[in-house]
């Protein structure tokens, strides 16, 4: 079983014909996702070539539209891999043909810019269900990858993964590759993103072979505090936890736009406290959270 995303999921590619689309492009055909063409209104009628898992060409066709994409290849999910000026615009253009799962790799997408993407999402009834922006997507082991995720790191298990971060969600992976993962998804660090942990963790919850959960956090924001909340209210399973920035300093912003600390507002100490008092076991450092979550699993 997967959440969000298995091997049925029609993909587009949103810059496609870009380095990085078309790098990624390669690297999640080759980790068996579905991917049947693209979108760049520049190079329309054009075609792209890869290869898909098995080794064989594919012709990718690229469309100038979302909706001409969808109408001819009936795809139902899309990834977005353009510059951040134009990442809203791709966004609502995906939301507006109706795309069930969008994965917005993009970075440095202005807060506004994604907060009126949401607000257009939720306006037509949240058919779109977004990940990020900047983040590595979503991967679901011997299945299917929409984002930037090593496919190669582990394979199919039991364990659920939710994490800000991109670099975590790998070294964790890594670190349980040996138990292996039902969906690893990262949901990114901005301070405007689609799916939250709760999001995720819940449809963990709802997933009959995923047996554990671990959400990594970071500081800034109160989602883990949300998120602490709803586990102790409604989550059975075992859940471990890692938040990064213990050692942040004060008012200075770590790597992602939300990750800041004011005051006593968003420091990991706090995080961890409401974690651990919703029952959920958090560890100091990404190899003592596998610990812990092995521990968990009795493994």
């Amino acid at each position: 079983m997967a959440i969000f995303l298995d091997r049925s999921r029609v993909v587009i590619v949103q810059g496609i014909t870009g380095s990085e689309g078309s790098k990624h492009t390669a690297r999640m055909l080759a980790a068996g996702t579905n991917v049947v063409g693209g979108v760049n209104a520049r190079k329309a009628g054009s075609v792209v070539h890869h290869q898909n898992a098995a080794g064989e060409s594919v012709d990718l066709p690229v469309f100038g539209t979302v909706s001409e994409a969808r109408r001819v290849t009936g795809a139902n999910a899309s990834i977005i891999f353009v510059p951040s000026r134009f990442a809203k615009d791709a966004m609502f253009e995906a939301i507006d043909a109706g795309i069930e799962l969008l994965v917005v790799i993009t970075e440095g997408i202005p807060v506004h810019d994604a907060a009126q993407a949401w607000a257009h999402a939720c306006e037509l009834g949240n058919v779109t269900r977004i990940i990020g922006p900047n983040c590595p997507g979503i991967i679901t082991p011997g299945e299917a990858l929409l984002g930037i995720t090593p496919a190669d790191i582990t394979g199919p298990g039991p364990i659920g993964l939710v994490s800000k971060s991109g670099t975590l969600t790998y070294q964790m992976m890594f670190e349980l590759r040996d138990i292996g993962f039902s969906t690893a998804i990262g949901i990114g660090g901005d301070p405007i993103i689609g799916t939250t942990h709760i999001d995720a963790i819940a449809a963990f919850e709802d997933d009959p072979d995923t047996e554990a959960i671990v959400m990594i956090g970071e500081i800034g924001g109160d989602a883990e505090e949300r998120a602490a909340e709803y586990i102790s209210a409604h989550v059975t399973k075992p859940v471990v936890a890692y938040v990064a920035g213990f050692t942040a300093p004060e008012g200075q912003t770590m790597g992602h736009a939300g990750a800041i600390v004011s005051g006593s507002s968003g420091t990991a100490q706090a995080k961890k406290a409401a974690l651990e008092a919703a029952g959920v076991a958090v560890g100091k450092t990404p190899s003592e959270t596998a610990s812990l979550l092995r521990a968990a699993l009795g493994r």
